[in-house]
């Protein structure tokens, strides 16, 4: 095979982490999109509920962590449509430059103090988002083809690279939204993306032809067609909705209502037209149902999950001593706390699987990282009861974020796991998509369920999360040996 073959890289010396150029090329634009990412997350419920005064947006906690929840959500989902346009449009490489360019107008937006910014700055980094991580895998995927061994070991750095974003994120992004002024940043995370998306052009030529094209071009007909659902179903709801925020029909907190119910929507359509595509009595269509129940109980985690850049955010804020040395440590920093978990217990855990093999099955895993997270909102729940006194030990918020971290690592890579387990023939991508799917059902359940602590109050609230996960994770090991039983149907 030649140098510029598809498929492949052009030969080239390794000169980043062990990898050729290409690597580095593509592992920099990850990091700062990741970057962009984290550094968003970690400072938009605390921009949202502070004081306008302060250059805040002043809204209930209740609604803040609504417009988050459904924010996460539809970046969860975003990479689902993204994938389309990759694929069948533009092909990676442009996806990934459009999608960075995306990304850095969206935090330009919302470093603007402009009250309507708000909500273009987050649609266009969703928007964004949507393209460049399916984009990246695809060409990571291709530069490695017929060597997957070196594949999976280059995904393994890309996660990596993604985890250190998120350590180091917050803590810039944060420490200068926080002690400088909110709009800066957002503004720290545009100049990030702009730094990787520098980086991508100047590397482009490296990357030989890989991604340059669609992998499956769509027809003509096949874009008129796209295009015109895309103007009946996201078109004209987007006008009809502009139109009613216009003339005060309807409020911001009806149009985050009327998302939410969007959201939980599109993953039953999904999955039921994806049911329909296996015969009725066949064993795929048994592996499926099973997957279809495990990731129903993996969306009672995310939405325990997506508690953390909200509420959690606001009772660092509120109720945790963060004097240290005459040092006041930005609330956003707790937010460092779970990729540093996740860099330290990874391997741990990664060595735990390989040790306990095929004797512990993933509804068992499943059933255990529920409970962690059930722990962590009992954890919670008493320090929410203690803060009431007064602010209480940083070290109860960290208690928090390392039990769902544990949590975390038996649900998340078990479920993505699984879904190439159970994916039929040709539908490994669709199936994939599911899982972010259910994601993204259980952050915009959290982001709704979180205007009930303005009505029980911080202890009571936390206390039925603890609830809710507790009994996920007894359904799940009651059902564990029917749901083992299906799951290997046929294999």
């Amino acid at each position: 095979m030649t140098a510029n073959a598809p498929g492949r890289a052009p030969a080239r010396e390794r000169t980043f982490l062990g990898y050729p150029r290409w690597f580095g090329t593509l592992f920099v634009v990850d990091m700062w999109e990741r970057f962009s990412f984290y550094g968003l997350l970690a400072i938009l419920y605390l921009y949202l509920v502070a004081d306008p005064g302060g250059g805040g947006r002043g809204m209930a906690d209740g609604n803040a962590a609504a417009l988050v929840g459904i924010y996460m959500a539809l970046v969860f989902m975003a990479s689902l449509p993204g994938g389309w346009v990759c694929d069948r449009l533009l092909g990676p490489r442009r996806a990934t430059l459009w999608g960075g360019v995306l990304i850095m107008c969206g935090h330009i937006a919302l470093a603007v103090p402009v009250g309507p910014t708000l909500y273009a700055g987050l649609g266009l980094v969703v928007a964004g988002t949507g393209l460049v991580k399916p984009s990246m895998a695809a060409m990571v995927g291709r530069m490695f083809e017929g060597r997957p061994e070196r594949r999976e070991a280059a995904f393994s750095v890309f996660y990596v690279s993604i985890q250190v974003s998120a350590l180091f994120a917050p803590l810039i992004a944060g420490y200068v939204a926080e002690r400088i002024g909110w709009h800066l940043g957002f503004g720290v995370a545009a100049v990030g993306m702009a730094f990787g998306l520098v980086h991508y052009v100047l590397g482009l030529r490296g990357l030989g032809d890989v991604g340059a094209r669609p992998s499956d071009p769509a027809t003509e007909g096949e874009r008129r067609q796209v295009l015109r659902r895309t103007a009946l179903w996201g078109g004209l709801p987007g006008a009809a909705v502009a139109a009613g925020l216009l003339t005060g029909v309807l409020t911001a907190e009806r149009v985050l209502m009327l998302v939410g119910i969007g959201v939980l929507a599109v993953p039953v359509v999904y999955c039921a037209r994806l049911l329909r595509r296996l015969p009725r009595d066949g064993d795929d269509r048994a592996r499926m149902g099973a997957f279809v129940w495990m990731l129903t109980a993996s969306a009672v985690f995310w939405l325990l999950f997506a508690q953390g850049p909200a509420l959690l955010n606001l009772f660092a804020l509120e109720s945790v001593r963060r004097t240290v040395a005459d040092f006041l440590v930005p609330a956003s920093w707790f937010q460092s706390a779970q990729p540093l978990f996740l860099l330290l217990l990874a391997p741990l855990f990664a060595a735990l699987w390989v040790r306990l093999g095929s004797r512990v099955g993933p509804a068992v895993k499943f059933s255990g990282g529920l409970l962690f997270g059930a722990a962590a909102f009992a954890v919670m729940a008493v320090a929410a009861l203690g803060a009431e006194a007064g602010p209480v030990s940083p070290l109860w918020l960290l208690g928090v974020y390392l039990l769902l971290v544990v949590g975390e690592l038996a649900v998340a890579p078990v479920g993505l796991s699984l879904a190439s387990h159970v994916a039929p023939r040709g539908l490994d991508g669709q199936v994939l998509g599911l899982f972010w799917l259910f994601a993204a059902v259980g952050a915009a359940l959290g982001g709704q369920l979180a205007r009930l602590v303005d009505l029980i109050g911080a202890p009571a609230y936390f206390t039925a999360l603890g609830g809710l996960g507790l009994l996920a994770a007894i359904a799940v090991w009651a059902a564990r040996r029917g749901l083992q039983r299906r799951l290997a149907a046929g294999r």
